[in-house]
């Protein structure tokens, strides 16, 4: 049933794994809710300043960043950007009187959603990973609702606001059904041999990057095809050495792949960071999963959420200061392990939620209503 237009704020980003979740939300809303206003907020100078335009939807920035944890002089600063967030975010809020505040995570969203329940407005926190960071602990305690990726999640959160939605995704990543053909041809590759898909993330991942480089002799002498999303810096590096080996039919090295759904389609096997983001598209189109989460990650999380699926023996997961020697040899072997493959496939499945933003908007459209 079609609503009533209504008036939307979301804030957050800093990578895409806030952006595209918010967008993806704006998106499942405006469908329920035609008409329906839509104001980001964001960090200034961060990613979702281009990327949020670009899908449409008009964002303001907020001069805000993160607390740095080595001794920094831009530490002495950070309490005037949080001031200063905080009286703009007062501003954009007043001035645009949304129905409901939705927080994603990034530097925007903490002041945003700190300010929207000062002034009393209906507000909604969008965690997408098994470990929240200190800011939605905290703001969990005065928002109106939770929505969360992860079963379990009441241990961080108050049960009774807390709802298990999944992460929303874009539909162009994960539809990978009838595809496989199409896949092959597009990477130029063919069923003979296990396809493993290595995404780093978009701008490539470092130990990733120099695991596959060390070993690359390895992988051009073993019966696999390799698709390997380099990222821009590192992809001359990576086209030097596979042109070393001779196989350049074989494996292959691209700097970022815009259609995923035929890398997913194509891959019998992935290698990842740990992003909520990509669990939650890897659990969507069930693929057996090797994770190397970032170390640097706020609060290690990634390491975390790659747990929360290894746990029930949905995925492997190789330490990234052990990527050098444990990568390559773990991927070969999984590669060549059919029965681990439908093992892993089944079992990362049963973390699926393709459906995550209808029900986050769901969730949205009965709060403001309540």
């Amino acid at each position: 049933m079609k609503q009533k237009p209504l008036k939307i704020v979301l804030s957050g980003g800093g990578t895409g794994g806030h952006i595209f979740p918010a967008i993806a939300i704006a998106d499942a809303l405006k469908a329920k809710a035609p008409g329906s206003e839509f104001l980001f907020i964001g960090a200034k100078g961060r990613m979702e300043m281009e990327k949020v335009p670009i899908a449409g939807y008009p964002i303001k920035g907020l001069w805000i960043s993160g607390l740095q944890r080595s001794l920094s002089l831009k530490n002495l600063i950070f309490p005037i950007k949080v001031g200063y967030s905080l009286f703009m975010a007062r501003q954009l809020l007043v001035g645009f009187q949304p129905d409901a505040v939705i927080g994603v995570g990034g530097y925007a969203s903490g002041p945003t959603l700190r300010m929207a329940i000062r002034l009393r407005m209906k507000t909604l926190i969008q965690e997408q990973n098994s470990y929240p960071g200190i800011t939605n602990r905290l703001l969990s305690k005065k928002a109106d609702k939770i929505c969360v990726a992860f079963p379990e999640m009441d241990k961080w959160f108050p049960a009774e606001k807390t709802f298990y939605t999944g992460n929303p995704l874009r539909k162009s990543a994960v539809d990978i059904a009838g595809k496989r053909q199409e896949a092959l041809r597009f990477f130029q590759i063919t069923e003979d041999k296990p396809v493993i898909l290595i995404i780093g993330g978009s701008q490539g991942a470092r130990a990733i990057n120099q695991a596959i480089l060390t070993q690359i002799s390895v992988l051009a002498q073993a019966d696999v095809y390799v698709v390997w999303q380099t990222g821009k810096e590192f992809l001359p590096i990576a086209q030097q050495a596979i042109q070393q080996t001779g196989k350049t039919d074989q494996l292959k090295a691209i700097d970022f792949i815009h259609r995923m759904d035929l890398a997913y389609a194509a891959a019998d096997i992935v290698v990842s960071r740990a992003g909520a983001i990509s669990i939650s598209e890897l659990a969507v189109v069930a693929k057996p999963v090797i994770f190397v989460p970032l170390p640097t990650a706020a609060e290690n999380h990634q390491h975390k959420n790659a747990m929360r699926l290894v746990e029930k023996d949905a995925a492997i997961l190789v330490d990234n200061d052990k990527a050098i020697t444990d990568l390559v040899p773990a991927m070969l072997n999984l590669a060549f392990d059919p029965t681990k493959q439908q093992l892993f496939a089944k079992n990362i499945a049963q973390f699926a939620m393709p459906d995550a933003a209808d029900a986050i908007a769901e969730e949205i459209l009965k709060l403001i209503y309540s």
